[in-house]
Protein backbone atom coordinates (compact mmCIF):
# COMPACT_ATOMS: atom_id res chain seq x y z
CA UNK A 1 0.00 0.00 0.00
CA UNK A 2 0.94 3.55 -0.83
CA UNK A 3 0.38 6.93 0.99
CA UNK A 4 0.42 9.84 -1.34
CA UNK A 5 1.57 13.68 -0.33
CA UNK A 6 0.51 16.59 -2.31
CA UNK A 7 2.94 19.80 -1.88
CA UNK A 8 2.27 23.08 -3.63
CA UNK A 9 4.82 25.33 -4.68
CA UNK A 10 4.60 28.76 -6.09
CA UNK A 11 6.38 29.95 -8.98
CA UNK A 12 6.62 33.49 -7.85
CA UNK A 13 6.80 34.46 -11.44
CA UNK A 14 9.25 31.98 -12.30
CA UNK A 15 11.66 29.25 -12.07
CA UNK A 16 14.39 30.89 -10.35
CA UNK A 17 12.59 32.00 -8.02
CA UNK A 18 10.61 28.63 -7.11
CA UNK A 19 12.33 26.42 -3.93
CA UNK A 20 11.23 22.92 -5.88
CA UNK A 21 14.32 21.82 -5.89
CA UNK A 22 14.77 21.96 -1.72
CA UNK A 23 11.35 20.99 -0.98
CA UNK A 24 12.07 17.60 -3.29
CA UNK A 25 15.60 17.22 -1.67
CA UNK A 26 13.89 17.23 1.72
CA UNK A 27 11.40 14.77 0.92
CA UNK A 28 13.29 11.88 -0.75
CA UNK A 29 15.17 11.77 2.02
CA UNK A 30 12.18 11.63 4.58
CA UNK A 31 11.59 8.41 1.91
CA UNK A 32 8.97 10.30 -0.25
CA UNK A 33 9.31 9.43 -4.08
CA UNK A 34 8.65 11.89 -6.53
CA UNK A 35 5.82 10.88 -8.91
CA UNK A 36 4.66 14.25 -10.74
CA UNK A 37 4.17 18.06 -11.12
CA UNK A 38 1.39 19.18 -11.86
CA UNK A 39 0.35 23.04 -12.86
CA UNK A 40 -2.49 23.96 -10.93
CA UNK A 41 -3.20 27.68 -11.19
CA UNK A 42 -2.25 29.92 -14.09
CA UNK A 43 -1.73 33.52 -15.00
CA UNK A 44 -4.03 35.80 -17.73
CA UNK A 45 -0.79 34.69 -19.89
CA UNK A 46 -1.39 31.01 -19.41
CA UNK A 47 1.64 30.91 -17.67
CA UNK A 48 1.91 28.32 -14.52
CA UNK A 49 1.86 30.57 -11.21
CA UNK A 50 1.36 27.33 -8.67
CA UNK A 51 2.35 23.58 -9.06
CA UNK A 52 1.93 20.93 -7.03
CA UNK A 53 4.47 17.90 -6.49
CA UNK A 54 2.76 14.62 -5.85
CA UNK A 55 5.25 12.29 -3.61
CA UNK A 56 4.67 8.52 -2.99
CA UNK A 57 5.91 6.30 0.11
CA UNK A 58 5.42 2.86 0.83
CA UNK A 59 3.98 1.96 4.08
CA UNK A 60 4.17 -1.39 5.86
CA UNK A 61 0.45 -3.16 6.64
Amino acid sequence: MYKYKYVPVNLEGGFSEADHKEIIDKHVKEGWKVIQALPMHYDSYGQPTEYEIIFQKKIEE
